[in-house]
């Protein structure tokens, strides 16, 4: 393309942006009639530099710059939501051309105009209508029938139905707390421990951002563009695995303490807290008749087929995750009415007002963090920052390891959701660069990610059983809670050890199927 500017013919030479990433038009001064420079045979005879780090230390040192400020909102009160918008604009507008801003609602817009994102508030609305019903209860019973023989049974019976309620909500802290209002009462009155009897739930909750339907293995697949029915299916067996190690930690603590305190007779006096009060309660009889125990199993039938129809509906192709999540939120409505029959107008309008303050909280974290992603990418953040690991020529497993780290870190103060969203996008280059499956990586983030649910300062799990049971000192929960982050740490090391333990489901069911 030529064009006159009074100078003859000048030909079109690109403007580099300072990522050197983006390039405009502008007309070049030819040779000739450029001003004369008495420097430029010097700067001619200097070494010529090494291409591509100067951009690189700028890229880099932009986004420190960025997290910077994001954590320095957060740290100042700011909710999640907004830290990551302003801080998304303040780059916009310091990083980039300012009439970026005109796009900068259009995008916003459209980060959250996709037919995927409805499978978020509805299978958000599915947890809130079985967490505002007896189906806690029932898991709790039903596990408690079939394990109270064996040591420590009545905790076992609340990480068990913690992990099947986990399969019906989707969330940590609802998952702890539906299942912390019927079981801590019990264990507390059958004679277990504080630390025991909180810990088991606090752990147990954390199930319900593993096992499917996982909302943060739902963003995380949103985020990198993988497959939410295989990240579904690779949540399976290290969900299973790490309710089994939950287990056999609560069947060894209590074999090493050796205390008839948890196994009082039936019919004993005890005295349970209700909330914050001393209550006169029996214990129920310690023995159940092989009926009765096929009767509390026929009672929550209904949910687990439910959740297995949904769930085989999305793995089968029958249906995408929208409408699984649809037709499940719509059936769990119907079960709860017919199985319960307790559901009025009142409770229903309750349910969907709580449904839609939760989906709005993650909705708003996913267009903004959407936004700030889209702006470090453009910057060339994350891949730069790819560009440098994979330059380092280090094995791959010691970037792993603080990637690892970097994340326990992060969920120390950040909620899963915001953690998945804000770090994903600049991870998900580093692992792609580094030859990690990606179904892998989102399972064992998640893993880690549970860590953060039961460590101080902010530890979600924590301060909701706090609630549930105030008169239990926050110490002796955590002192509970703490042997559960060193099992979620080894799970993290033998999912490492072991990969096939997450992808071989994955592949082995989606090969089957024709992909």
């Amino acid at each position: 393309m030529e064009v006159q500017y009074g100078l003859g013919p000048v030909a079109y030479l690109p403007l580099r942006h300072p990522s050197a990433r983006h390039a405009v038009d502008r007309p070049a001064v030819p040779r000739d009639r450029r001003p004369y420079d008495p420097h430029a045979a010097r700067r001619r005879r200097r070494p010529a530099r090494r291409r591509g780090w100067p951009r690189v230390t700028s890229s880099l040192t932009t986004g420190v710059f960025i997290v910077v400020v994001l954590l320095a909102l957060m740290a100042a009160g700011m909710p999640i939501a907004f830290a990551l918008g302003l801080t998304a604009f303040l780059a916009v507008v310091l990083f980039l051309d300012a009439a970026q801003l005109n796009f900068f609602g259009e995008f916003v817009f459209n980060s959250l105009n996709d037919f995927t994102l409805l499978v978020i508030p509805l299978f958000i609305f599915m947890g809130t209508v079985f967490g505002s019903s007896q189906a806690s209860a029932d898991l709790f019973q039903a596990g408690h029938m079939w394990l109270h023989r064996i040591r420590g049974g009545l905790a076992m019976s609340s990480v068990v139905a913690c992990a099947l309620f986990a399969a019906l909500c989707g969330s940590s802290a609802a998952t702890a707390a539906a299942i912390g209002r019927v079981a801590i009462p019990q264990m507390r009155g059958r004679g277990y421990s504080a630390g025991l009897s909180t810990g088991a739930v606090v752990a147990g909750g954390t199930l319900g951002i593993l096992i499917p339907p996982s909302v943060t293995l739902i963003l995380y697949g949103i985020a990198t563009e993988q497959s939410i029915g295989q990240l579904f299916v690779g949540g399976v067996i290290p969900g299973a695995v790490i309710t089994v190690m939950f287990c056999a930690w609560i069947f060894l603590a209590t074999f090493l303490q050796r205390s008839s305190r948890y196994a009082r007779p039936a019919g004993a006096a005890i005295r349970l807290p209700d909330g914050g009060q001393l209550a006169e309660q029996v214990l129920e009889a310690e023995s159940f008749a092989w009926r009765e125990r096929i009767a509390a199993l026929l009672k929550v039938l209904p949910f687990v087929v439910l959740i297995v129809g949904v769930l085989a509906s999305l793995y089968l192709g029958f249906a995408t995750p929208s409408e699984a999540a649809a037709v499940g939120a719509f059936l769990a409505l119907v079960l709860v009415v017919v199985i319960y029959r307790s559901l009025s107008w009142r409770r229903f309008s309750t349910m969907v007002l709580e449904a839609t303050g939760e989906s709005t909280m993650v909705m708003m974290i996913v267009a903004f963090s959407a936004v700030l992603g889209t702006v470090m990418s453009f910057l060339a953040i994350p891949q730069d920052l790819a560009l440098a690991i994979t330059e380092m020529e280090i094995n791959r497993w010691w970037v792993m390891l603080a990637i690892m780290a970097f994340l326990l870190l992060l969920g120390l103060f950040l909620p899963p959701v915001s953690i998945i969203l804000m770090v994903t996008p600049v991870l998900f280059p580093i692992i792609t660069a580094l030859q990690f499956d990606p179904i892998w990586f989102g399972v064992v983030m998640t893993v880690n990610m549970e860590m953060g649910l039961i460590t101080p300062p902010v530890g979600l799990n924590l301060y909701v059983v706090k609630g549930i049971a105030p008169d239990i000192p926050l110490r002796d929960i955590l002192v509970g809670s703490l042997p559960y982050v060193a099992i979620l740490g080894v799970s993290i090391v033998l999912f490492s050890v072991f990969p096939d333990l997450v992808t071989w489901l994955p592949s082995a069911l989606f090969e089957s199927l024709g992909g």
